[in-house]
């Protein structure tokens, strides 16, 4: 919204930082960061409140969790949801397709996400919406993200799928590009929910991989820094930035609320949200194969869950002594914190791995 003050630009000089993407990138993060500093208290209160007992705790999870964690109001994503979204319709332009279709599926999958958080605290139960029921929407919402990216890049590797490390080498996939750009969409989601399982776990490497595909948009938006760093070009995606921006602002400010001990947990309403923000980002940026890098992390906890799964039922046996991994090494031995610090150890270290397969000169 803001950003149309940079059109008085020619008339008043003062506003012509709004037509700056750094300008507006940073007023994203600090509106963010203070609406979830403002209003967070207030709501966890209420959450509290409302839900009583709290996010049920898994029986069969680490018992520690069950004298630490029991109590704690879920569904803080709301918290992150309402300061990223007010923050990107206040600074970006809101003409740009690639801000609505991100902000359709971070909504959408937060709708989905609230949904099943609010059945858990309803039944008291870690088991909420039905598994199927939840993946046919959240497959439709990341089809229709994905159709709507491959029209508006449609001039710029519409249905492509582009590899990293290596410049103009593309795949065209057609009609098939739709459900490629949609199962990205819909894994991201799922996987950075999977990794939600200890206080601070999961926002960080988001809010990392939120700065890193800050920077991938801002560069591949733009033909003169795309063309100089030898990058594939894909117009109208720098406004991005901006997005990336309030998640990284919302972000700060729920870590505030969810450092150990967590006064508040994102549930499924923020980690879903945010993942499928990310997930959309990569593919309106056409560096889907460098979100499996940069959120290594995540792939690394969906992985671990589907072979505990896949060899529980053809064996018998598993694999690890409880999934998803960061459980695995709680029974180990290691502390909550311990394993929050160097998981986020991991997720910069694969950040930097990701954003080395840039190409840049």
């Amino acid at each position: 919204m803001l950003y149309f003050l940079g059109q008085l630009g020619e008339q008043f000089a003062a506003f012509n930082v709004f037509r700056y993407i750094t300008f507006r990138t940073a007023g994203a993060v600090i509106t963010a960061l203070f609406f979830v500093f403002l209003f967070g208290p207030g709501m966890i209160a209420l959450l509290r409140l409302k839900q009583g007992r709290g996010q049920p705790i898994r029986e069969d999870g680490p018992q520690g969790h069950l004298l630490t964690k029991k109590g704690t109001p879920t569904m803080g994503g709301l918290m992150i949801l309402s300061g990223a979204v007010i923050s990107t319709l206040l600074w970006s332009n809101l003409s740009n397709g690639y801000v609505w279709v991100v902000l359709f599926v971070t909504i959408g999958f937060g709708a989905i996400g609230f949904y099943d958080d609010y059945l858990k605290v309803k039944r008291m139960s870690h088991k909420g919406f039905g598994s199927k029921q939840r993946l046919l929407l959240e497959a439709l919402i990341g089809g229709i993200a994905a159709f709507a990216i491959s029209q508006l890049a449609a001039g710029a590797y519409g249905t492509s799928l582009l590899f990293p490390f290596v410049k103009d080498l593309a795949l065209n996939l057609g009609y098939f590009y739709i459900l490629f750009g949609g199962f990205v969409v819909v894994a991201a989601g799922n996987s950075v929910n999977l990794t939600d399982g200890l206080d601070g776990l999961a926002i960080v490497p988001v809010m990392v991989a939120a700065a890193c595909f800050g920077l991938i948009a801002y560069l591949v938006g733009s033909q003169n820094y795309a063309d100089y760093l030898l990058l594939n070009a894909v117009p109208g995606t720098a406004e991005l930035t901006v997005v990336c921006g309030a998640l990284i602002g919302a972000g700060l400010g729920f870590l505030w609320f969810n450092a150990p001990p967590a006064q508040i947990f994102m549930g499924d309403t923020g980690s879903l949200a945010l993942g499928g923000a990310l997930g959309t980002i990569a593919v309106a940026t056409k560096h889907e194969l460098v979100l499996a890098i940069i959120g290594g992390l995540f792939v690394l906890e969906a992985v671990s869950v589907i072979v505990q799964v896949a060899s529980f039922r053809l064996t018998g046996k598993r694999v690890f002594r409880m999934a998803p991994i960061h459980h695995h090494f709680e029974h180990l031995g290691w502390t909550e914190s311990q394993v929050v610090i160097r998981f986020w150890i991991i997720s910069f270290v694969l950040a930097l791995i990701g954003l080395s397969s840039l190409k840049l000169r």
